[in-house]
């Protein structure tokens, strides 16, 4: 119930407006506190792509393993001697074969970081942030 004006008729209607006024302006300032922590959104960001790189890893292991498994039953039925003699070389000692998948994985996984610190740099990030 407000008067032709837009102001309050009474003072229990001014409270209600106080309020919600208050209520929103506590809303835009967690808004403005979330945008203007670049700390705590660079953690999370580093965080999730941690989990990422984590799961990229397991399924480079997958991968690798798949992939040495299918080559074993090959190199085991058809090909030459020296092939063979490779990839059970490789199922023997599978430790150095993992170690290169992990490093393959690494190597994606850093060039993917390196991409994304030069499109932050050149500001594509701070575009969407700040919209």
């Amino acid at each position: 119930m407000t008067d032709a004006t837009g102001g309050a008729k009474g003072p229990d209607e001014l409270r209600q407006q106080i309020q919600r006024t208050r209520s929103e302006l506590g809303n835009t300032v967690e808004e403005l506190a979330g945008k203007a922590d670049v700390k705590g959104r660079a953690r999370a960001r580093a965080a999730d792509l941690r989990d990422k790189a984590g799961a990229m890893t397991v399924q480079l292991r997958s991968s690798a393993a798949q992939a040495g498994h299918t080559v074993h039953d090959k190199a085991t039925h058809a090909g030459p001697r020296p092939v063979r003699d490779v990839v059970q070389a490789g199922m023997r000692h599978p430790k150095p074969v993992l170690v290169a998948g992990a490093a393959a994985g690494a190597a994606v996984v850093a060039v993917e970081v390196v991409r994304r610190r030069q499109q932050v740099s050149r500001g594509h990030r701070w575009q969407r942030w700040y919209r």
